[in-house]
């Protein structure tokens, strides 16, 4: 039983330090069923996220029926989901399961964080995105793929207590890609600020301001050759989806759902850090591919995971949509960018849209299916057709410790 994208829906992203979880919640549930011509007495199931609740307000368990509740939304399932930063993808992956198992005919997708309060449990969050007891032995083997790059003497980096372990992990993935490839700080800062321009037109984007490749690079060194302005910010906000089932859309107008072809979730594994090739995403990618019956020469739009910018670097030649070694490459020439040949985070990417953890999958979606429907207004890509989209979370070894890949479109 196939499943459609019938609602999409989120906030503006940014900094709501007086918004609570509930509000963040209950505008996007609203926004959502406007958007799909529903009432909430449609919804049979809810597939829930919010992964750092817990650490800043105590809301360690149900959280989604907490949050939920007071809308009115009771009686049906909730499905509270926690995979770090794929987490959204990951529910929506659920919930798309659950509709073409034939267990619900309209299943509701919702993630939300408030990362902002001035509480120390976001940065130990973070750092319990990985194996806690072998913190010293991964960050080990990580600088070792940095070996034969070194930091240029004149940079200045934070102090080690000021520092993020996470931006360190990009530091070094990019330092390995520079000697293996001869990706450039330059290309790194092409990648951000095409980024930054693209945020420009997202009025729901965290910062809209454009970045000449020379600012990015003058910008203050975070990790090198990683720059404040190549890395995702701390953000509140939400997002939600709405997906139903052949049966129900046969009652509604049609005319603007977005069908779901393949949404495959893949861990990591133990394997040699160069090996490129057997990266989680590329493998993870390549289900997809097979699932919905194209390869990435027919993806008409992207969006991936950019931590960093780096991490687009990565992720866009792990999904075939340039050769390996070439995402610098393409960034700097204008291929990823709005009219490139494969425009990639038209909604600015985490870099600028911003990273509110659990919300930040389907964030991607909203700005994805906005594609497809020819509702993206200036970073409309003419004739989109086919998309796709990537989510990594957390952190195992040398590789995110799960990435979701979502193809959607083909209608």
């Amino acid at each position: 039983m196939p499943a459609h994208i019938m609602g999409v829906s989120m906030t503006e992203f940014g900094r709501h330090p007086s918004t609570s979880v509930k509000q963040l919640v209950e505008e996007v549930v609203t926004g959502v069923l406007k958007d799909a011509g529903l009432t909430l007495d449609a919804i049979r199931a809810t597939f829930f996220s919010c992964t750092m609740q817990g650490a800043l307000e105590g809301q360690h368990a149900v959280a989604g029926q907490i949050a939920l509740r007071p809308l009115g939304l009771q009686e049906w399932p909730v499905f509270n989901v926690e995979n770090a930063c794929a987490s959204g993808d990951t529910a929506l992956m659920l919930a798309d399961a659950h509709v073409r198992a034939g267990l619900a005919d309209v299943v509701l997708v919702v993630g939300v964080e408030r990362m902002t309060a001035n509480k120390p449990g976001a940065l130990e969050w973070f750092n319990g995105a990985w194996d806690v007891t072998a913190v010293d032995a991964t960050m080990a083997g990580l600088t070792a793929l940095g070996t034969g790059v070194a930091t240029p003497t004149d940079v200045r980096e934070p102090a080690p207590e000021q520092k993020s372990l996470f931006m360190d992990v990009y530091g070094a993935l990019a330092k390995s890609h520079m000697r293996e490839y001869g990706l450039t700080a330059r290309q790194l800062a092409a990648v951000a600020a095409k980024d930054h321009q693209h945020s420009v037109h997202n009025p729901k984007a965290q910062y809209q301001r454009a970045f000449s490749i020379e600012e990015v690079l003058a910008a203050p060194t975070i990790s090198w050759p990683i720059t404040l302005p190549m890395c995702a910010p701390m953000t509140d906000g939400a997002a939600a989806v709405l997906i139903c089932s052949d049966e129900v859309l046969g009652s509604m107008d049609a005319r603007r759902a977005v069908p779901i072809r393949a949404i495959e979730l893949g861990s990591g594994s133990d394997r040699d850090p160069l090996d490129l090739n057997g990266h989680l995403t590329v493998k993870t990618a390549a289900r997809a591919y097979a699932r919905a019956g194209i390869g990435p020469e027919d993806i008409d739009v992207a969006e991936v995971h950019d931590a960093t910018s780096f991490g687009e670097v990565l992720q866009t030649e792990n999904l075939g949509l340039v050769p390996r070694g070439e995402g610098g490459v393409a960034a700097e020439r204008g291929d990823t960018a709005i009219g490139g040949r494969i425009p990639v985070n038209l909604s600015g990417g985490l870099v600028s849209k911003g990273h509110p953890i659990a919300a930040t999958g389907l964030a991607k979606t909203y700005e994805l299916v906005r594609q497809l429907r020819g509702e993206a207004g200036p970073m409309q890509v003419e004739g989109a057709r086919w998309s796709i989209s990537q989510g990594g979370g957390g952190f195992y070894g040398i590789e995110d410790a799960s990435t979701c890949v979502t193809i959607l479109g083909g209608r």
